[in-house]
């Protein structure tokens, strides 16, 4: 049904399938490849302290913050946040921009899992899992400066991923509750399969004691409390709209606060049982190889896609948990990737009278033109750049304006009033706090040692003109984002 004042909005069939469609969202690659790793650099099981304390006075919060945004006003996020004051609806642009630029990226990871999952047989990887990935997959050139060429197979499988999507997300809520309830089952037993047998590999106990045991001195370094604010922040997929639009589809009536929750702990619950999957193999491969774990422990994409296969090769039963892995792999990418092609669509329908699949089809082809460049033999080190700026800036910039929309302007305790109208868990004067001083206060630190970082050193040694090229994608989308026409949006009355 097409969207506006002059139809019915959508609406997701159950309240169980708008929490899966949320859940998948928040769960994404970081859980698997950046949580674990600095749950291990930063303590090991203290982190979970900082973390945790994170996830209740930030996590949780902005997740409020934006579920009560969409459901209230019925909006996606750039009419939401007009519906406060004209000129935000700049924030909501900007939060599209950023989802546009990273679903441009993140599906061709999903391709490279994709590669993976259907290598997965013979694990064509085990002799060489570095050279297989940099060599073989990517055929990665010496530097930046090399652009190369377009490789065949990222290119193909990058298709294949942004066909997924868009039949995913074609009709709306539609397609995308006929997903998740597909998606959400089959990747959670996938899950539990990999844990059981992760820590049951001879060798585990190795791995989890370096990934559990508590480091409580750890807790005085406030680089540890600043990760931990950042992994809440990037994990729950706030600041994308993609929270903003999915509640939009539910009624006004739904109970926020205890969505807030559910979503928040699932996805720290996959966070840390990631984390069991990753150092019980990496346990297993330290002894098996016979050296010690810290020169096997890696984050991001050589974790994923280097270490875990070389670990999954020296397995019994090799082929079948590495289809395994590589298949979560491309779920939770899955997921992930069309939710935020579907905050897009949602505000693109609000403001055109154009058909949801053709919608889907224009911004489909678009995400799959800007991906070009991360499928060239350089394509890594693009991918690098562009991914450290969007989230070291632009989108930690979305989420200190929305607290400063809704804080200081719309007025936090108005929202919270209605949250604990619709809600069976109250929320008291905290959240207030919370949305106008802890969070943004806490982003702006991590944004402000980024910048002193920066002036230090040019982010991975790249050349002056790469880095001018983070700095557009971060700075363009700012710009055009509140230079665009501003419609006034009228708020709902409830």
């Amino acid at each position: 049904m097409p969207f506006g004042g002059f139809m019915a909005r959508e609406r997701w069939p159950t309240r169980l399938i708008f929490l899966f469609a949320a859940v998948t969202s928040a769960i994404g690659l970081g859980n698997v490849w950046r949580f674990p790793y600095l749950a291990y650099k930063y303590g090991g099981g203290a982190f979970l302290l900082p973390y945790l304390i994170a996830l209740v006075v930030a996590g949780i919060p902005l997740l409020i913050l934006e579920f009560a945004l969409g459901q209230k006003l019925q909006k996606g996020a750039v009419d939401a946040l007009a519906s406060i004051k004209k000129k935000f609806s700049g924030i909501g642009w900007l939060a599209l921009f950023v989802s546009f630029i990273v679903i441009s990226y993140y599906a061709v990871v999903m391709g490279w899992a994709l590669i993976y999952l259907f290598t997965s047989i013979g694990t064509q990887w085990s002799a060489d899992s570095k050279a297989y990935f940099f060599n073989n997959v990517l055929q990665l050139s010496d530097s930046i400066n090399v652009i190369g060429n377009v490789v065949p197979a990222v290119l193909i499988a990058l298709v294949i991923c942004w066909v997924m999507i868009y039949l995913s997300v074609w009709k709306g809520t539609k397609s995308v509750s006929k997903v998740v309830g597909w998606t959400v089952p089959i990747a959670l037993i996938l899950f539990i399969a990999m844990v059981i047998r992760s820590v049951t590999l001879e060798g585990s106990s190795v791995g989890l004691s370096f990934y559990l045991t508590p480091n409580f001195s750890a807790l005085l370094d406030t680089e540890v409390w600043i990760a931990a604010f950042s992994q809440i922040f990037f994990s729950l997929s706030i600041g994308f709209g993609v929270m903003i639009a999915y509640a939009s589809f539910n009624k006004q009536t739904n109970d926020i606060a205890k969505n807030a929750v559910i979503v928040g702990i699932s996805d720290t619950l996959f966070s840390i049982f990631a984390g069991f999957i990753v150092f019980g193999t990496l346990g297993f491969m330290s002894t098996a190889q016979n050296v010690p774990i810290d020169q096997v422990i890696a984050s991001g994409p050589g974790l994923a896609f280097v270490v875990f296969p070389k670990a999954l090769s020296l397995m019994p039963f090799a082929t079948i948990f590495s289809m395994i892995f590589f298949l979560i792999l491309v779920v939770i990418a899955y997921d992930s990737a069309f939710s935020l092609v579907e905050a897009i669509n949602t505000v693109v329908a609000e403001k055109t009278k154009m058909k949801r699949k053709n919608i889907a089809l224009v911004v489909c082809i678009l995400g799959l033109l800007a991906g070009l460049i991360f499928t060239t033999n350089a394509g890594l080190y693009f991918l690098d750049v562009i991914d450290h700026f969007i989230n070291s800036y632009a989108l930690i910039a979305v989420g200190i304006l929305e607290c400063i929309a809704v804080g200081w302007v719309f007025g936090a305790e108005k929202l919270r009033a209605y949250v604990n109208k619709v809600s069976e868990i109250k929320i008291g004067k905290w959240w207030d706090y919370a949305i106008k001083y802890v969070i943004p206060i806490s982003l702006s630190i991590i944004v402000a040692l980024q910048l002193k970082a920066e002036f230090i050193e040019n982010y991975g040694g790249y050349p002056d003109w790469a880095i001018a090229i983070g700095w557009v994608a971060v700075l363009a989308p700012v710009v055009v984002a509140f230079l665009l026409p501003q419609k006034k949006v009228k708020a709902s009355s409830n």
